[in-house]
């Protein structure tokens, strides 16, 4: 790879940005081809300009005459060639890989990674080494993860290096790796194409960082679990006996965090008949001595699961689906499994005499992103191992709102309930008292003194109400309805 190839190529798709995508391609061209169709989008970039012929070459993989594929590279033409992004048959000009356009709030980035397959309703089985693109996992696991100032910071599993790019914005260090060659090579081109500088390490797990700590590990790893038998992609599926490339991360995960470090997850677990899985990921978490929060998402059946990935594979229509399908289901008999589940893990090397674990099941909608919920949480754990809640002042959260119900003209509501509005969106029921302390929570008086003036208030014994409340502050603090 060339650094005066990658140079020329990064000032010729300037302007390549999403942004500038979707103005060409304009709503519904845009959200057609997120349904994998590309007609509208062929429809509305037949003007043969320079962007046009971009986004036909990589978002709608169609061949373009060689003369307007040099032109809309411009000086990187054969740079673009000699990094393996075009092919050239005749007058025509066809991608190779697929360079695409992606950012956040801040930044405008480009990811190479294999040609996105199934493009109006085409279906062909991928390659083993597949090198998956901006995907709902990706994405998922960047608004997922935490974003402090740190100093090093893995990217396990890098696959084209989206992560690396997100890590890359708030750490010195950024370090990825991968079990898949073609994933690392690929995954350097999208690093030097936004002139970041990213140590790529090919290896499984944390073989190629043995030995090292990070400030923050994110990792969305190939957790799909499949029958052992029959090709595997490596992007999703791994050697290892069900989940237990996600319990490897997890247990191992501690002896590569510094003090404080987190490590966080985008994964898939087994649900075992007669074992629940809460109990099941407790076993994995609980002997690290890390805090944990573990989310699940969904609860998937499993011919649904089996349908998902066959699907995903390209191989829904092919020769034999039926028997591969009924293979898959006879597969997890076997194995004892009822059902998957999907989620979140965020680990965090606090340190503590007894850790903060947490295990649930969240399934309600969230507003993304939810980082800052999870880096908030770091905070709220703190403050409940401190202990002495009710000797503590606490201020109701910024984005707490309150919601009452009750029959029309009624003097008081039947209903109270709480919700934040941001992160997780968390929200429960409350009677008058609960409602009374968060509304009187503004940071000036302790928690114990708030319900000892309820208490008078009310004409309760003091000591009751605080016996009766106290565990509710807990609650209120470790669902972020207050804060310090």
């Amino acid at each position: 790879m060339s650094g005066s190839d990658v140079g020329l190529l990064r000032e010729a798709i300037a302007d390549f940005t999403v942004d500038a995508v979707h103005g060409v391609l304009g709503d519904e061209a845009w959200r057609a081809l997120a349904r994998s169709e590309t007609v509208p989008g062929l429809r509305v970039t037949a003007d043969g300009s320079r962007l046009s012929t971009l986004i036909r070459l990589f978002q709608l993989q169609s061949v373009v005459p060689r003369e307007s594929a040099e032109s809309a590279f411009g000086p990187a033409w054969e740079a673009a060639r000699s990094l393996g992004l075009v092919e050239v048959d005749g007058d025509d000009a066809r991608a190779r890989l697929d360079l695409r356009p992606y950012g956040d709030e801040s930044h405008d980035w480009w990811v190479v990674c294999d040609l996105t397959p199934g493009l109006d309703g085409r279906e062909n089985p991928r390659d083993p080494l597949y090198v998956l693109g901006i995907s709902e996992a990706s994405s998922s696991l960047a608004q997922l993860t935490v974003r402090p100032e740190v100093g090093r910071a893995l990217d396990l599993g890098t696959g084209c290096g989206v992560q690396a790019l997100h890590l890359a914005g708030h750490s010195r260090e950024v370090v990825a790796t991968d079990v898949n060659p073609r994933a690392v090579q690929l995954a350097s081109l999208t690093a030097a194409l936004n002139g970041l500088d990213v140590d790529v390490r090919d290896g499984s797990l944390f073989e190629p960082v043995a030995g090292e700590r990070f400030d923050l590990i994110a990792t969305n790893p190939p957790f799909v679990v499949s029958p052992p038998d029959g090709d595997r992609l490596v992007y999703r599926e791994t050697g290892f006996d069900g989940d237990d490339v996600v319990r490897r991360i997890v247990t191992q995960a501690h002896d590569h965090l510094t003090d404080g470090g987190w490590c966080q997850l985008l994964a898939a677990w087994i649900h075992r008949e007669g074992e629940p899985w809460q109990e099941r990921l407790a076993s994995w978490i609980e002997p690290t001595g890390l805090d944990a929060w573990v989310v699940q998402r969904e609860r998937v059946d499993l011919p649904e699961y089996a349908e998902m990935w066959l699907a995903d594979a390209g191989l829904r229509h092919a020769p034999g689906h039926v028997e591969r399908y009924d293979r898959w289901l006879s597969w997890f008999a076997e194995q004892g499994t009822e059902a998957m589940g999907f989620g979140w893990i965020t680990l965090r090397k606090a340190e503590r005499a007894v850790p903060q674990v947490r295990i649930e099941e969240w399934t309600t909608p969230v507003a993304q992103p939810v980082g800052a919920d999870f880096l908030a949480w770091a905070g709220r754990t703190d403050a409940l191992d401190a202990g002495d809640l009710l000797g503590r002042c606490w201020r109701l959260a910024s984005d707490v709102v309150q919601e009452t119900l009750g029959p029309v003209g009624a003097a008081d509501p039947a209903v109270i309930r709480v919700q934040r509005t941001e992160g997780l969106r968390p929200s429960r029921q409350v009677d008058t008292v609960e409602a009374g302390f968060l509304s009187a929570c503004d940071g000036d008086l302790t928690a114990g003194q708030i319900l000892d003036a309820l208490a008078q208030l009310l004409d309760q014994d003091p000591a009751l109400l605080r016996g009766r409340y106290g565990p509710v502050v807990a609650d209120l603090v470790a669902d972020g309805f207050l804060v310090p």
